[in-house]
């Protein structure tokens, strides 16, 4: 009889806990977001993690922290250059094939990438194809030697030669060098270089140059197992004067990188306005949308909408028309522009408005190393690259320390294991867009239709899949500001997101000073 009770007891005991794990289940928002289409973080090697002491970020360092990465929602990294090079950024290759010593070993590289894959976090890496570093091998060969097979993998001129005598115009933000050709000591040719004589732009009208690149793109998609690549300078393949030419040359690239991965991502820098980006999408179906983050700079430093949601409702139906399955790389600054957090005066509620922006609006976000915990930083570029800080500097094991850093110090940054503490923090801020965003279809994959609230401080708008609608509002001002609802927008009335004390009531919406809210039906 007492064994009856107890099975009995089991039994039920089993049920309730079943009972319970559903239930829980239920409430529990899986992940609905899939990359490309989620969140991707850039790093900087040489100033994310430091495991040997050095004072130089390395691929250790890095496969350490993917944890971090992993918890904050992260599903892409970019990484900027690895290859050997004479300088710090690794913009100017001189081995296609290998890691820079001070990062690590190809072996580590593969590790970290294995590693990677494991927390379901794709790789994505810095492919810098427009130019090679002058100690390049092929371009030392080049330049000692006239008759050299590698001569013409680069471009030269004779100094008499009239386009040799004008200066290069600065057509966009990625560089300001007018200086284009390059004499050379001895010899009365010239060779050609869009960003600085030590980066020689390479020869793509050479058949022989555009096999090497295939060759060296195919190796890390099938012996490193890299998901795809940032293709840096992609605008500047060929001349300013042969726009089409480089829109073929990327459909061409592709074409080559699917054979040896189906499902490469590639995404390309085309620093311009939407008109010259557009045909781009044809070869490169993913591309970063700068205008987009001037924009939302722009907005939460005037604290007004503008035309922040219609111009980029604008740019998505534009490129849509050349690319139906093109991917809106947005972001707000990167490793060549000002921080966001000293691009808004070092204003705490204008940074975490701008990241509430950006991962509200659609596209798949990027995020820069570091912008998570609110890090500084203006001009020149080693300025905005400094090391992250994991923790207060005399017990960080992992901060890099080759640059004494200028604006993200312990005085003016407060260091990622506090932060994760502190539920008000910027880096819990980021977390918690991050978290909703990839568990809302619509936030993720939604269309956007802007919604007039006749308040230029309000930036309203709703995200809407076949399956899911949701409306943001953000509040961008120093105001709070008491909303009466239209009739039409009553319907959204559960609450999935608020910030601050914001208050939703039949017919009424409070919103305090850089507030958000996120409402479903």
């Amino acid at each position: 009889m007492i064994n009856i009770f107890v099975k009995y007891v089991m039994l039920l005991v089993l049920l309730i806990i079943g009972l319970d794990i559903e239930i829980l289940n239920a409430q529990t928002s899986p992940n609905v977001s899939k990359w490309p289409r989620g969140v991707t973080y850039e790093i900087f090697v040489q100033s994310f993690a430091d495991s040997d002491g050095d004072g130089i970020g390395d691929i250790k360092g890095m496969t350490s922290k993917l944890d971090y990465l992993e918890d904050l929602g992260v599903e892409g990294i970019w990484l900027m250059p690895m290859n050997p090079s004479p300088s710090y950024h690794k913009y100017d290759v001189s081995d296609y094939y290998d890691i820079h010593p001070d990062y690590g070993t190809l072996d580590d590289f593969k590790t970290f990438v294995n590693e990677a894959h494991k927390r379901n976090i794709k790789v994505v890496m810095d492919m810098v194809l427009n130019h090679s570093g002058s100690r390049h091998p092929w371009f030392v060969d080049a330049l000692a030697n006239e008759n050299s097979p590698y001569r013409d993998y680069y471009v030269w001129a004779h100094k008499d030669d009239p386009q040799t005598q004008i200066s290069g115009k600065i057509i966009s933000g990625d560089s300001n060098n007018r200086t284009r050709w390059n004499k050379v000591e001895g010899s009365d040719y010239l060779y050609y270089s869009y960003f600085s004589r030590n980066m020689p732009d390479l020869n793509y009208d050479n058949p022989k140059l555009r096999e090497e690149v295939f060759k060296i793109g195919k190796f890390w998609l099938s012996e490193v197992k890299v998901d795809g690549f940032r293709l840096d300078a992609a605008r500047h393949i060929f001349p300013d004067d042969r726009p089409t030419d480089n829109h073929n040359w990327w459909v061409q690239f592709q074409s080559e990188m699917k054979k040896a991965n189906k499902d490469v991502y590639l995404i390309g820098e085309v620093w311009a306005s939407s008109d010259i980006v557009a045909p781009y999408l044809k070869g490169l179906p993913a591309l970063f949308n700068f205008d987009m983050g001037s924009a939302i700079t722009t907005a939460v430093n005037e604290e007004r909408e503008g035309d922040l949601t219609t111009n980029h409702k604008e740019i998505i139906d534009y490129y849509t028309t050349v690319n139906p399955d093109y991917i809106d790389a947005t972001f707000l600054t990167n490793h060549d522009q000002v921080r966001i957090m000293s691009a808004v005066n070092n204003t705490m509620d204008k940074a975490k408005m701008a990241a509430a922006l950006l991962l509200t609006l659609p596209g798949s976000p990027y995020i820069y190393y570091g912008e998570e915990i609110g890090m500084q930083g203006k001009k020149p570029d080693p300025n905005i690259r400094e090391p992250f800080l994991w923790q207060r500097k005399e017990s960080d094991n992992y901060r890099a320390s080759w640059i004494d850093p200028k604006y993200s110090t312990d005085q003016s940054v407060i260091p990622v294991e506090e932060q994760l503490e502190d539920e008000n923090s910027i880096y819990n801020h980021y977390k918690t867009f991050i978290k909703l965003r990839n568990g809302s279809n619509a936030l993720t994959y939604g269309d956007i239709e802007p919604v007039a609230m006749n308040n230029p401080a309000l930036s309203a708008f709703k995200r809407s899949t076949e399956d899911e609608s949701v409306l943001v509002i953000h509040n961008l001002s120093n105001q709070e500001i008491n909303l009466n609802i239209p009739d039409f927008l009553k319907e959204f009335k559960n609450e999935l997101y608020k910030s601050k004390d914001s208050n939703l009531g039949t017919n009424e919406l409070h919103l305090p000073a850089y507030s958000t809210v996120v409402l479903g039906k």
